[in-house]
């Protein structure tokens, strides 16, 4: 016998509505993303957060933990910040929901105009989505139909770099350049090619040390992908100003002067994916302007509403609208949710956070305290390489520093998801451990943090990553 939900109202602490214990509601109901369910089908503990502020969240048990990833790359101007949930409710009371399939709304309107504002070159068209998978999913489409309409109906094709992510939309996936992510969802959608990455730890041996050699290097082979697979037949490049998975690569010296000029010579679009880079994470709104490159499409999401409700958005340029912007052609193309006013209205006060607290100065400005914090860490046995920019780090992990010899599969399994995770997590630390690639640490904080927090992380890590090199 089910019983409704009307006839069952506890309010006891650590149980539903319905009476349950949360913790076996989540075993027993909720199916999480990316996770490994025989964890808690085993007697592991779902972990239940209740509450943020700052820095800061806290569990159902009252635990604090200093959140070390903005939640997942999003929470740029910090937890807890009560005007962004009124400026949700306010939309909400006025109007709560209306799409934007030929209508339009003030907060698209308006949301639209600033992103453009903040964009490069003339990358003045905005179309909203929920989130950045489908932001990619879009620019691959905009991609196809745009050389079609352009005359230029074998471009179709697209390059990416290997072990990047770029989401799980069966397009998006194709794109993306873990293979583990892939396996299970084959055949993906054709047409999709890899390239090697900017991974200046581990660059070729015959560059030398030399990252203006490396840069052009890995630039030349974008090059090498396209005139393999035809000019006529590529449409877009898509890559990250700093490449997540693997553990945060920068583009070295000249990459992306000389990825713009290849793309220019064979016609073929520049796609900056900064679903994890933008709204101040490397610096500027968008880190293509940190990197000085302006490309034909931006993708972007998390940051734009610091998370505190869902959003994404495909930045085109004035060239890429221009076949649509007459006679009966359209993008056929959209999503129920994209450019929710709710979700708009959040954005502009988000934005309106970034300008007044000025959030993409202070992390200019401290980020190379936050890097020299981390490389005080270069002085274990464990760790081969700190990287990043920004308020966005990776800490490559090794068995040997002088040879940079991995781990294998089973080891890694044994450091990263046998110990490391926990640890760090008991240790009060919120932060990720990855092993797409090489075994990395992954730190991105709030764009609020400061030196204290900075101090906070490097000596948790120390202590974990010390008790980590004792146990291998």
């Amino acid at each position: 016998m089910t019983t409704t939900p009307e006839t069952v109202t506890s309010t006891e602490p650590g149980r539903t509505p319905r009476g349950t214990d949360r913790v076996e509601a989540a075993r027993d109901h909720l199916w999480m993303h990316f996770t490994r369910h025989s964890t808690y089908e085993e007697g592991g503990q779902v972990p239940i957060m209740v509450r943020g502020e700052g820095c800061r969240v806290w569990d159902a048990a009252g635990r604090e933990y200093l959140d070390g990833l903005a939640g997942l790359f999003v929470v740029q101007a910090g937890h807890g910040r009560r005007e962004l949930a009124e400026a949700a409710a306010r939309q909400a009371s006025e109007l709560a929901y209306f799409p934007i399939w030929s209508y339009a709304h003030p907060g698209a309107i308006d949301l639209a105009e600033r992103l453009a504002a903040y964009a490069p070159g003339d990358l003045n068209r905005v179309f909203f989505t929920t989130g950045g998978g489908e932001a990619v999913e879009s620019a691959w489409k905009l991609a196809k139909q745009y050389f079609k309409l352009v005359g230029k109906p074998t471009k179709h094709k697209v390059i990416s770099r290997s072990i990047a992510y770029h989401g799980t939309p069966q397009g998006a996936l194709a794109i993306t350049g873990v293979p583990d992510l892939r396996i299970p969802y084959e055949p993906l959608v054709p047409g999709a090619f890899k390239v090697p990455n900017t991974n200046a730890y581990r660059a070729p041996s015959h560059v030398g040390g030399d990252l203006k050699a490396f840069g052009r290097w890995a630039a030349d082979r974008v090059e090498e992908a396209i005139l393999a697979e035809g000019a006529d037949t590529v449409a877009a490049v898509f890559v990250e100003p700093v490449q997540n998975a693997g553990g945060c690569f920068p583009p070295p010296p000249g990459y992306f002067e000389r990825l713009r000029e290849i793309c220019d010579t064979h016609d073929v679009l520049l796609v900056s994916d900064e679903v994890i880079c933008a709204f101040g994470r490397i610096g500027s709104m968008f880190a293509c302007d940190d990197f000085g490159y302006v490309p034909d499409i931006i993708t972007c999401a998390k940051g734009m509403t610091s998370g505190y409700s869902p959003i994404g958005a495909m930045i085109a340029s004035d060239r890429l609208f221009e076949p649509f912007r007459s006679g009966t052609t359209s993008f056929l193309h959209g999503y129920t949710f994209g450019g929710h006013p709710v979700s708009a209205a959040v954005g502009m006060a988000n934005l309106d956070i970034f300008e007044r607290e000025g959030l993409n100065d202070h992390v200019r400005a401290q980020s190379p305290v936050f890097r020299a914090t981390l490389e005080k860490l270069l002085d274990l046995p464990i760790v081969g390489d700190v990287r990043g920019e920004g308020f966005f780090f990776g800490i490559e992990l090794v068995k040997d520093k002088g040879t940079k010899e991995t781990f294998d599969a089973e080891e890694s399994e044994r450091l990263l998801r046998g110990f490391l995770s926990k640890a760090l997590f008991e240790a009060g630390l919120y932060c990720r451990a990855d092993d797409r690639g090489d075994p990395v640490i992954q730190l991105a904080p709030p764009l609020v943090a400061g030196p204290a927090e900075f101090d906070e992380i490097e000596g948790i890590l120390r202590g974990v990553l010390t008790e980590a090199w004792a146990r291998l």
